[in-house]
């Protein structure tokens, strides 16, 4: 009988443990995953959806990826969307991540996924809006104004300020008061000079920010109107489906991967359905980091992340590395079985 390989399983609370005062570091490593994933070094397959006829609004979505480098590793993020659940006072997002050893295709761990999930998706936000604003040429944005206020929401303002960036104003809107609430709660206990201003519409929210980030459960666009984004503002639409065509025609738009973000009924899906072709596109984030692209001041920029699968390895590896290194990794005892392939 042949040794089994080892299965460690990673939780949640020891994830959070591993990335406290890392936002710097796992934004490092985001943006070298990313230059990975621009040269080629990585294997990122279209994602897929698994629907349910008797519950629409309730998603469950697998990302297939592979990562290349020194510290390469094979997986998969299953990461599920149900909404209602916010009803029972759960989150609406759950998630875990396996791991697979390159070498001989047997995962090695599981790990508790939203906490990753919302760690990639935090740090390619705070990287996207340091990239972009340096590629207009401008000084960093001092207002900023958060559309959609939960987990995603805090995890993005604390990479952005983990990250060096400081505001004069922090402007909040939720559909849903006690939310929104709830964050200026979290704005509060984080201190700083910052002023917390709570909208009353999005409207007001998008006129009075030069850094807006969407992070809410549309499912189809809710902001129409071009001229509310005439101050040429930094848009982070990381939630991919809150703005109108009309928004993207009128933007220079940034995408994290083409063929990924060009689908599912995101905007800039169903602009490119609108127009059909993609020449509002500008480039991708890679683009940039490279320095092919550089951006006007005289219109709003909207960076559109669909999310790759890449970024979740990355930063899993990372995680798992760390706590393996502390000691803390809990192993299951022959997870797998019947290793002996003739059955002797």
């Amino acid at each position: 009988m042949k040794n089994s390989p080892p299965f460690a399983v990673v939780t949640g609370s020891q994830i959070a443990q591993a990335l406290v005062g890392q936002e710097k570091a796992v934004t490092s490593l985001v943006e070298e995953t990313y230059r990975r994933h621009g040269e080629g070094d990585t294997v990122n397959p279209p994602s897929y959806f698994l629907r349910f006829p008797d519950r629409p609004e309730s998603r469950i979505i697998a990302l297939p990826a592979s990562v290349g480098g020194s510290s390469p590793v094979d997986g998969l993020k299953w990461i599920s969307s149900f909404p209602r659940n916010i009803e029972q006072g759960l989150p609406r997002a759950s998630a875990a991540l396996l791991l697979n050893n390159p070498a001989n295709g047997y995962p090695f761990a599981l790990l508790e996924g939203s906490i990753i999930s919302a760690v990639r998706t935090a740090a390619s936000a705070a990287l996207a809006a340091e990239r972009l604003s340096a590629a207009r040429s401008q000084p960093r944005p001092t207002r900023v104004g958060f559309i959609g206020t939960g987990l995603i929401a805090r995890y993005i303002h604390t990479y952005l300020a983990g990250n060096g960036w400081e505001f004069d104003e922090v402007g909040v809107f939720d559909l849903a008061p006690q939310h929104a609430e709830s964050f200026a709660g979290y704005l509060a206990r984080c201190g700083g000079p910052a002023t917390t201003v709570r909208h009353e519409t999005a409207e007001d929210l998008i006129r009075a920010s030069d850094l807006i980030v969407f992070a809410t459960v549309a499912g189809a666009p809710h902001v129409h109107d071009a001229e509310l984004f005439a101050h040429n503002p930094l848009v982070l639409g990381v939630s991919l489906r809150d703005l109108d065509p009309a928004v993207i025609l009128a933007s220079a738009n940034i995408v994290d991967d083409v063929e990924h973000c060009l689908k599912a009924g995101t905007s800039v899906h169903l602009t490119e359905q609108q127009t059909g072709g993609r020449d509002f596109l500008d480039g991708t984030l890679y683009d940039v980091l490279l320095g092919h692209t550089m951006l006007p001041g005289d219109r709003p920029v909207v960076f559109s992340p669909f999310g790759l699968g890449v970024l979740d390895l990355a930063v899993g590896k990372w995680v798992y590395d760390r706590v393996r290194e502390g000691g803390g990794l809990t192993y299951v005892d022959d997870f797998f079985h019947e290793l002996d392939r003739y059955g002797s």
